[in-house]
This record gives C-alpha cells, structure tokens and sequence, in this order.
C-alpha cells in the first residue's frame, strides 16, 4: 500500500482536527464514508473534547484499529482482547518515538520541557504506525 501520510497532512491543514485527519485518511479501506468518519472522531480532538489527553492522532488511529479488528458481534464480543492489543502496540510504539502519548505533554502545555511534537508530526507518526502495523498486509 502506498503511504497516505500526506493525505492526512493535507486534511489536518484543511482544517480537520488531528484524529479525524488520520481516521479519514483511511475510511475508504474499511467501507466507510470520510463524512461518517468525520462526524464520529470530531470529538476525539485535541486530547479528547479538548481536555488536552490522549493525543488525538492516536485517538484516531485506534478508531482505526476498531473498524479493522472488530468481529461487530453484539450478543458476543469476541476480539476486544486483540483490538486492545493492536492498540496497545500502536500507543507504545507512539510513545518511545515521542516520549508521550498525552496530547498537553505532547505540546509542552504546562511543562518544562517544551513541546515534544507539533500536531502535524503526531498526525504522521500515527499515520505510520497505522500502515506498519494495522495495514502491513494491504
């Protein structure tokens, strides 16, 4: 599959916040409208409602990872354990690349540190991990 990292660059600069331009950079795989897609991550952004959290990127690409791996069985939900593993793998990986998974950390809000990573690299480093781990064999 060839890298959709800068399609989700051009999202995050038209305005879509950092889980929804990874999230609708994908939606086409997975069978489902970038409109949708947009409309459920939208409250993901900026660290979940703004609370400055989990970085929305990630946040996004666990949405992805959900649409991907999940058996949609309602009476019997049979892959939560391997869902929360792939995402799992996702967010650590995340982690050692940037030392944070946690969007006001990530920014440098209220540290000493300065910012760790801008959005837009946050937006690319969860675009990568999606397509290494999440779609390898696309």
């Amino acid at each position: 599959m060839e890298s959709r990292v800068e399609a989700a660059h051009e999202r995050h600069r038209a305005g879509y916040n950092c889980a929804q331009a990874v999230a609708c950079t994908y939606a086409d795989l997975f069978s489902m409208s970038e409109q949708d897609v947009f409309r459920t991550t939208e409250g993901f952004g900026l660290g979940m409602g703004g609370m400055e959290g989990t970085c929305g990127a990630l946040t996004g690409a666990c949405f992805l990872v959900g649409l991907a791996n999940s058996d949609g069985n309602l009476d019997h939900p049979g892959t939560k354990g391997s869902t929360y593993k792939i995402s799992r793998q996702i967010l650590e990986r995340f982690h050692e690349m940037n030392g944070s998974t946690q969007c006001r950390e990530l920014k440098g809000v209220g540290t000493d540190h300065g910012p760790l990573r801008p959005c837009p690299g946050c937006v690319e480093d969860a675009c990568k991990l999606v397509e290494e781990i999440l779609l390898a064999d696309e």
